[in-house]
């Protein structure tokens, strides 16, 4: 005897509705103006498993004063991308793991040789790379759109790092 089972069918979502963009933006001014632009698209593999990708521009302008003499103004830009994973564990909290390749100028002090003073600030570049593990929560703000807050560990936080542990992301994300 067989006995006819009938159940509900999800409707099959396309690739464009499995996409979501969003990122970061970050302001300060003052004596030190730092403007960082980050945005992302994220692919929702399952309901549960996003994967997406980034990029990173930040520009940093700041005046360095030396004990020993006078006060300096640099500018540079730091660039990157970056490639991240988010796993819901339950309901809107996430576990985060992130890799960041970041191009860093950082302000370096030239010297002149004859008055052992310092002339200028140049700028010298360095590649950074951090790896980032941690977590957050995602409140939805519409039917395709959530506010996220973060807190996530710089494991290879070196010397030249521009972030300091714990680092504390806010972003928004949508689909449509």
């Amino acid at each position: 005897m067989s006995v006819p089972v009938f159940g509900q069918q999800e409707p099959k979502q396309s690739f464009a509705d499995k996409l979501f963009f969003g990122g970061n933006l970050g302001l300060q001014f003052g004596n030190t103006t730092y403007i960082d632009v980050s945005p992302l698209v994220g692919y929702k593999v399952t309901e549960k498993f996003h994967a997406g990708l980034g990029a990173t521009y930040i520009y940093e302008s700041s005046k360095i004063r030396f004990t020993s003499g006078p006060t300096f103004r640099y500018e540079t830009s730091h660039y990157g991308g970056r490639l991240f994973g988010r796993y819901y564990v339950w309901e809107n909290l996430f576990a985060h793991a992130e890799y960041e390749y970041l191009n860093l100028g950082y302000p370096d002090p030239l010297y002149d040789p004859v008055t052992g003073q310092i002339e200028k600030i140049g700028i010298t570049r360095q590649n950074i790379n951090s790896i980032f593990i941690g977590g957050g929560y995602a409140q939805p703000i519409g039917p395709n759109a959530a506010f996220l807050i973060m807190a996530l560990w710089n494991v290879n936080e070196g010397v030249y790092s521009p972030y300091v542990n714990p680092l504390f992301r806010f972003g928004i994300v949508a689909g449509f």
